[in-house]
């Protein structure tokens, strides 16, 4: 599989708990399929956690996208819910860089990936249905280094979490279905959310 670099343009002055799971997943994911993870636009005063800098092929910059990438925008693919045309194999041959901007998994969607798309970069879409940005990540390197096409990945939308006897969760997001049958999250995530079910979403982010 091609090498590529998936970058997510960090849109926050703090780092939350869901994110910090997401990246961390996302970094290990890149590593394992031989690419790099990028988070870019860090503000200089947040304190990345050890255990997401340690990840070979790791990276961290203070600059945004759009300077790092200032002579080589037709190299990066916006990963955009409003693009006209969904990701597919064939990008995996154009495009090395793979752009998410910020917290993809906002219920309900914000449109952060607006700024970028203002700054002239291609996009693709990944379908119609809101993901969690390590989804988003991860069904994008499917698509470009493992060539499955959108349309064949299984997916899970909206799972619904036992949270304890009396109660349980949706989320509002589509996932992709693990050899177990189960939705793939990030290694804690579904401890988190059940630990701070009495939050809305917003707040672990």
């Amino acid at each position: 599989m091609t090498s590529k670099t998936y970058i997510v343009e960090h849109l926050d002055d703090e780092l939350g708990p869901w994110s910090e799971l997401e990246y961390i997943t996302i970094a290990k994911e890149s590593h394992e399929a031989g690419s790099k993870f990028c988070l870019s636009s860090v503000p200089p005063a947040l304190e990345l956690p050890a255990v997401l800098t340690a990840v070979p092929g790791f990276t961290a910059d203070g600059s945004s996208v759009e300077t790092l990438y200032a002579e080589d925008k037709a190299r990066v693919c916006l990963l955009d819910p409003s693009a006209t045309k969904e990701l597919s194999p064939e990008d995996g041959e154009i495009f090395d860089v793979f752009l998410f901007g910020g917290i993809l998994g906002d219920d309900p969607p914000r449109d952060r990936t607006s700024e970028l798309r203002k700054k002239g970069f291609q996009g693709r879409r990944l379908g119609p249905i809101q993901m969690t940005t390590d989804t988003a990540v991860r069904v994008t390197r499917m698509i470009v280094q493992s060539k499955i096409p959108l349309d064949q990945i299984s997916y899970i939308d909206n799972p619904e979490l036992v949270v304890n006897k009396n109660e349980s969760t949706e989320m509002p997001f589509r996932y992709v279905k693990g050899e177990d049958g189960q939705p793939i999250m990030p290694k804690g995530m579904v401890e988190l959310i059940k630990r701070d079910s009495e939050k809305g979403f917003a707040d672990l982010f």
